[in-house]
């Protein structure tokens, strides 16, 4: 990392701060850096602007393209940087011999919000638009042909499909945490700027939660939703409550009845999709029409949630559908139809919609698609996630789990997760209840107390304080003594 006061500065292009509870640092972005990335870093940790000073240099590339930040940072947007590349599996350049300190401030050679947005919403894969084009070919011939097949017939279209996964090095297979290592590159780096040993926040997960787990079952067939009761039979042993996402139309009938079992039971009800005909996105129009249909099931079935078929996802149009969360991103994606991967392990908001990703395989992927019979991989997913303090959220079918082989693999799975809960401190929520403290946590502030720091906002008695510090060029994060549970 390079240091010295001999960058030159520009206009603000623009000064707009998406941090709502500091609009006042608005004007001070307009100082003559470009943008103001604090903001982002500040929205991620809920901690102290006053102790985070990064902005981003310019001029930034006219285009996009993929670079390198630090060792683990594959990263997709406008830089400063002389190469960009088109690909990511080919050298790139790496990006941190380009980051300046000014004064104590970090400046950065590309936009850090533009970047983050570009991993979590998978605008990477624009840099591969005839791929795409293709792709939506073969969806659009494979859905016509769908109901003409049979499952092994679709099974053997989906390992096709998936035939070269494992050469893919983006986004990077079991976890990516892409999203995460970047955020901590740049703190790392602001704190070393500024001469900051550690910095307070406000931790993740509720009442000092080492991760977080959720399990949902998309109910696909009426066999699926026939094994509803019992599957919930099954989750209530291990000590689970899940969220159950059901089709509207066409694939089952939906009796009320088995929906208010479930919600009297303490499950969730979300919507998957409207029809799971797979073709929820090939339309602006046609979606605007579902989306209506969507959002009166989400009132009727009384569920905040969507998920929608297939992991199918397009969130450009997410606006019209009037949930609270979507459940749509995987982490990463090299065996789903549509690839790709959100690279976070945490939760994030697009728009006024609160993403919780799928970071774990789906059983179906899982048994009919790489063939397994074993939680080894699910393990090592875990254990990835949890290295990150992430949220483990899990897809297991009802219509996958009807065979005894495939059951007695999920139980293994769930009694794997019991024995984990009974030595590490991990928050076994709902859907809905992440949401609600991913929306309370996201309106916290760590402010001065005297000598020390506290939380404040709606919410914060569930908050415990944290601290990032730099340990030997890495960010390592502790609780406050203060703060641990009892």
């Amino acid at each position: 990392m390079r240091t010295g006061p001999g960058l030159e500065t520009s206009l603000v292009r623009d000064c707009q701060l998406t941090l709502a509870d500091d609009v006042s640092a608005a004007s001070e972005a307009c100082s003559g850096i470009q943008v103001l990335p604090s903001a982002a870093v500040i929205e991620r940790y809920r901690c102290p602007r006053e102790l985070v000073d990064v902005v981003s240099s310019g001029p930034l590339s006219s285009s996009g393209g993929f670079f390198r930040f630090g060792q683990n940072g594959i990263c997709y947007g406008r830089s400063r940087a002389a190469v960009l590349s088109s690909r990511p599996n080919s050298k790139l350049y790496d990006a941190t011999s380009d980051v300046a300190v000014e004064n104590a401030k970090l400046l950065l050679p590309f936009n850090l919000k533009e970047v983050v947005d570009n991993l979590r919403l998978e605008r990477y894969t624009n840099g591969e638009a005839a791929e795409g084009t293709l792709f939506r070919l073969c969806k659009k011939l494979y859905y016509r042909l769908r109901p003409f097949t049979n499952q092994m017939v679709r099974k053997q279209v989906q390992k096709f499909h998936a035939r070269n996964w494992k050469k893919q090095s983006f986004p990077q297979w079991p976890i990516d945490t892409t999203v995460e290592n970047v955020f901590e590159t740049v703190l790392q780096m602001s704190m070393k700027a500024s001469g900051q040993e550690k910095i307070p926040f406000v931790w993740f997960w509720p009442n000092g939660a080492s991760g977080c787990l959720t399990m949902t079952h998309d109910v696909e067939t009426s066999a699926g939703r026939d094994f509803c009761p019992t599957l919930m039979d099954v989750d209530e042993a291990f000590g689970i409550k899940a969220a159950f996402g059901i089709v509207p139309e066409e694939r089952y009938e939906v009796p009320s009845g088995l929906l208010k079992s479930m919600r009297s039971r303490g499950f969730e009800v979300i919507v998957q999709d409207l029809n799971h005909d797979g073709r929820l996105f090939d339309d602006k129009q046609e979606f605007l029409r579902r989306a209506k249909r969507i959002n009166q099931y989400g009132r009727e079935f009384e569920a905040t949630g969507f998920r929608a078929a297939v992991l199918y996802r397009k969130p450009e149009w997410y606006d019209a559908l009037d949930f609270a969360f979507d459940m749509s991103f995987p982490n990463v994606a090299p065996l789903d139809p549509q690839q790709g991967g959100c690279c976070t392990v945490l939760p994030f908001f697009i728009g006024d919609m609160l993403e919780i990703p799928v970071t774990t395989v789906q059983d179906y992927t899982l048994f009919h698609v790489m063939n397994e019979r074993s939680i080894e991989l699910w393990k090592s997913q875990i254990d990835l996630v949890l290295k990150k303090n992430g949220l483990l959220s899990f897809i297991v079918h009802p219509d996958y789990t009807l065979q005894p082989d495939t059951l007695s693999v999920y139980k293994h799975l769930l009694r794997h997760l019991q024995g984990l809960r009974d030595k590490t401190p991990i928050w076994f929520a709902l859907p809905s209840e992440i949401n609600a403290w991913w929306r309370a946590r996201n309106k916290m502030s760590v402010v001065k107390d005297g000598g020390s720091w506290r939380i404040v906002g709606e919410g914060s008695e569930r908050a415990l304080l944290a601290y990032a510090k730099n340990v030997d060029g890495k960010i390592v994060y502790e609780l406050s003594p203060s703060a641990r549970p009892q």
